[in-house]
């Protein structure tokens, strides 16, 4: 009896056991069942955002870089960018591609070798897949434009030279070079001028331009629906005979907040005013992107840490 009574404890307590470890197992299991999903969830979200950044129509960011420009440009999967800004705005700019899911860019226009423009082009060209590059035909002795050109020659890039009324295509994007100079000792006039044509609006990208520049152009085709203003608000640019000829529904001034050059000037924006219906100015409304149908325009306002200072 005492050993059928032994044999029986030992068997309850095999099968107690045999439960726990069974519910250990299936407790572990579980665990990692939930760790997976939680994982697959998380990678499914991220990749979906990503996914969800990428556009379909038209979208022009004039981004909020303070005292500097900078302009992204994207459709579908193409991605132009005009300028990256001051020094300090380089990884800011960086972050924000990143977020938008932007790995390569079609091209990357530095429009002037100018701090305030070519200032972050370097961490740019550092951090994404570049297919062309495309400067002005000029060169200067400062350091930003030497760390542009180091990066340019780490990455075994080719500096494209735009040839004036030449035109080059990027998906049903139409870019045509509306004026390149080559004069050192005035930067500004030789900033690359853009017009853009996307289905039935059009856009024109002044960078720096001077007013001399300007009267070369009444005879070009430049008018357009939008307009960056020349030279972040100038009254040495856009000037009236100019803005007749442009005549845009919608106008950008890109500057920064009290800067130092007292931009932008009353009476250019007084001209610009006179000359459209809609005028946008990062100092004021932050990053500006233009959403584009081809036969709409929506206007977002974005408040985006983008400016270094």
């Amino acid at each position: 009896m005492l050993i059928k009574k032994d044999l029986s404890t030992c068997y309850n307590n095999i099968v107690i056991n045999m439960k726990k470890l069974i519910n250990n197992i299936i407790y572990v299991i579980s665990a990692i069942l939930v760790v997976i999903i939680l994982a697959l969830a998380c990678y499914y979200i991220f990749r979906t955002e990503k996914e969800a950044k990428v556009v379909s129509g038209l979208e022009v960011h004039f981004i909020d870089v303070g005292q500097a420009e900078s302009i992204l440009i994207r459709l579908e999967d193409h991605n132009i960018l005009i300028d990256a800004g001051n020094n300090k705005d380089g990884k800011l700019l960086v972050k924000y591609f990143k977020n938008l899911g932007i790995k390569e860019f079609d091209y990357i226009i530095g429009s002037h070798p100018h701090e305030d423009h070519i200032g972050g082009l370097d961490n740019i060209i550092n951090e994404f897949d570049i297919k062309n590059i495309m400067m002005p035909d000029v060169t200067t002795n400062t350091k930003t434009f030497e760390d542009v050109l180091k990066a340019i020659e780490k990455k075994k890039l080719k500096i494209e030279v735009p040839v004036i009324d030449n035109t080059f295509k990027i998906g049903e994007l139409t870019f045509k070079v509306i004026y390149t100079g080559t004069n050192e000792e005035d930067l500004n006039s030789d900033s690359i001028i853009l017009r853009m044509d996307y289905k039935n609006h059009s856009y024109l990208f002044t960078a720096d331009t001077t007013g001399d520049i300007e009267k070369q152009l009444l005879d070009k085709d430049i008018d357009v629906d939008v307009y960056k203003a020349a030279h972040h608000g100038s009254v040495y640019s856009n000037t009236y005979e100019f803005l007749e000829r442009v005549t845009p529904k919608y106008a950008v001034i890109m500057l920064g907040k009290e800067n130092e050059y007292y931009y932008p000037h009353i009476k250019a924006v007084n001209r610009i005013k006179k000359h459209t219906k809609e005028l946008y100015r990062t100092d004021q409304d932050g990053t500006i992107i233009f959403k584009d149908d081809g036969e709409n325009i929506e206007v977002i306002k974005e408040k985006t840490n983008t400016d270094g200072d």
